[in-house]
C-alpha cells in the first residue's frame, strides 16, 4: 500500500514522504490516526503542488539549521551525574539531560530530536549523540559525563 505521510513518523519517514507500507499498518493505524492518506493520483498531484510552493521556505529553514549545526559542532557539553567509586552512574543519562545541557548553552533543542546510540548511558566518559535539526541536517554531538 502506498501512502503519503501527513506527519513525521519515527522509523518510517518525514512529512510529505510517499512510502510503501503493509496494508494492515496503513489501514488500521496510520490512516485512522491521521498520520497518512492513501497515495492516489489526485493526492500525489496535490502533494507535488504543495512541495513546489514550500520549496523556498524549506531552503531558508535548512540554511538556518546548517548555521545552528556549525555552532553546535564547536560546543563541548559536560553532564554531571552521581556515581559510585567504580565509575558507574546511579540511574542513567539520556536525551533529556543532553537537551537540558544544550538549553543551558543557549540552544533550544527538543529532546525528541536527540538520539543517543546507547539507550541510556550508565558510565562516565565521552559519548556521542545525534541532533536532528532538519530532515537533511543531522549533527553528531560529543558530550562528556563526569562524576559530581
Amino acid at each position: 500500500m502506498e501512502i503519503i505521510l501527513l506527519q513525521d513518523v519515527a522509523n518510517l519517514g518525514s512529512k510529505d514522504d510517499v512510502v510503501v507500507v503493509k496494508n494492515g499498518y496503513g489501514r488500521n493505524y496510520l490512516i485512522p490516526q491521521k498520520l497518512a492518506v492513501l497515495a492516489t493520483s489526485s493526492s500525489k498531484k496535490v502533494l507535488s503542488e504543495n512541495l513546489k510552493q514550500r520549496a523556498h521556505k524549506e531552503a531558508k529553514l535548512k540554511e538556518e539549521a546548517l548555521k545552528q549545526a556549525e555552532i553546535l559542532k564547536t560546543i563541548s557539553i559536560v553532564i554531571g551525574a552521581k556515581t559510585s567509586s567504580t565509575g558507574k552512574i546511579f540511574g542513567s543519562v539520556n536525551n533529556i539531560q543532553v537537551a537540558e545541557a544544550l538549553k543551558e548553552k543557549g540552544f533550544e533543542v527538543d529532546r525528541k530530536q536527540i538520539t543517543i546510540k546507547e539507550d541510556s548511558i550508565k558510565e562516565i566518559g565521552k559519548h556521542t549523540a545525534k541532533v536532528k535539526f532538519h530532515r537533511e541536517v543531522v549533527v553528531e554531538l560529543e558530550f562528556e559525563v563526569v562524576a559530581e
